[in-house]
């Protein structure tokens, strides 16, 4: 029984780093805004007919 303990101890403190991890880029971290630019190809948008 308390080699379970231990085991559930140590995932209880890996839970706890990981969330630590995830609240301080969440809140710690700024992002930083830039434009983005997407080309899609034409065929994606056009697609050529197919002749029936």
């Amino acid at each position: 029984m308390p080699t379970l303990f231990r085991f559930l101890y140590w995932c209880a403190i890996i839970a706890g780093l990981v969330y630590a991890v995830l609240f301080s880029l969440a809140y710690l971290v700024d992002p930083r805004e830039r434009e983005a630019t997407i080309e899609i190809p034409s065929q994606r948008t056009n697609p050529p007919e197919t002749g029936n």
